[in-house]
């Protein structure tokens, strides 16, 4: 006889609880990297649109910014840790393998016995991790999950490479995810181009490479299609997006998005992160860093209607439509 098993039924929504972040006190200005290798200010702004970044000192680790970060949604979505029972940490940069970042993270923040992992999906890290955490709740298996991105990229920069030691930088953003009456996170629209693996890498199994060029035409000309399709996922118009939040991974990627959804009917008046100039590029922690320094400057508030979307090493891509909390 076949036993007829048991499924948790969960709810039919999600919404965002809670955000916060962490960046290292140490800021780095063009000026500082100019003294070290051959660039300039201008030439950094030009290219990047990069002014400072900030850098961890030796003694903070990705766990220590990532406790911080996660420590600051928590309280922010009033909510005890005890409340929290899975953690999702999306990251690429944790110096060993095992252990991994979200149980050690989870443990310091006080969320007893939680699930936890890891995910690596690079620079799109946090947008799968989103996705994943509203799927968990939705199916019964979490009820409140907190997900961190976070890296110290530093310790996988050379620190003279010009191409890249301009860009990247360290930091770690936090969202609490929970249950909702409406649907307040849309449906995530993910994917990747394993073809186009060998563009972005660890040379040497130590510091990254990208290929610059190929990257930038790829973001440039692919991403934008995904951001729709987010919207349309999501059962939403352009024109209802009131705050686009991709990766911050070059200030001109960004604008070029955000050009080609403003062509097919996004608002003119639509605010677009740049968080990248005063942050640089910090990978899975980008998206969730840049929410929260919007809200804390007012740039975005309660109600508004959000579009993430990630894209990195993989390459991998994802992205969906929130309410800001």
């Amino acid at each position: 006889m076949t036993q007829t098993l048991r499924l948790h039924q969960g709810p039919q929504a999600t919404r965002i609880l809670g955000v916060g972040s962490r960046q290292p006190d140490k800021v780095v200005t063009n000026d500082d990297l100019s003294e070290i290798m051959d660039t300039s200010d201008q030439w950094i702004r030009e290219r990047v649109g990069i002014i400072e970044r900030r850098f961890a000192e030796k003694d903070e680790s990705l766990v220590d910014m990532a406790v911080i970060a996660g420590r600051r949604a928590v309280a922010d979505a009033g909510l005890a840790p005890s409340d929290v029972d899975t953690v999702i940490l999306p990251n690429c940069t944790m110096p060993t393998l095992i252990p991994n970042a979200a149980a050690q993270v989870a443990d310091r923040i006080g969320v007893q016995a939680p699930g936890a992992f890891d995910l690596n999906a690079a620079c799109a890290g946090f947008c799968y991790g989103l996705g994943v955490a509203s799927d968990l709740i939705r199916a019964g298996s979490a009820g409140k999950v907190l997900v961190i991105g976070a890296e110290k990229l530093t310790d996988s920069v050379d620190p003279v490479d010009r191409a890249n030691a301009i860009i990247f930088a360290d930091g770690a953003g936090a969202v609490v995810v929970g249950p909702s009456e409406q649907p307040e996170i849309g449906p995530v629209v993910w994917g990747s181009a394993g073809d186009l693996v060998d563009t972005i890498g660890m040379r040497d199994g130590k510091y990254i490479y990208q290929e610059g060029q190929s990257v930038f035409r790829w973001a440039t000309t692919k991403i934008a299609p995904i951001a729709l399709q987010a919207i349309e996922a999501a059962g939403i118009q352009p024109s209802d997006v009131d705050v686009l939040i991709p990766h911050q991974a070059n200030l001109r990627i960004v604008e070029a998005i955000a050009k080609r959804l403003r062509a097919n009917g996004a608002r003119e008046d639509m605010v677009v992160a740049d968080d990248i100039k005063y942050s640089g590029n910090t990978s899975s922690a980008s998206i969730p860093m840049a929410l929260d320094h919007m809200r804390a400057a007012g740039r975005v508030k309660k109600g508004d209607v959000v579009l993430m979307v990630g894209f990195g090493a993989g390459l991998s891509y994802a992205g969906q439509v929130a309410i800001c909390p």
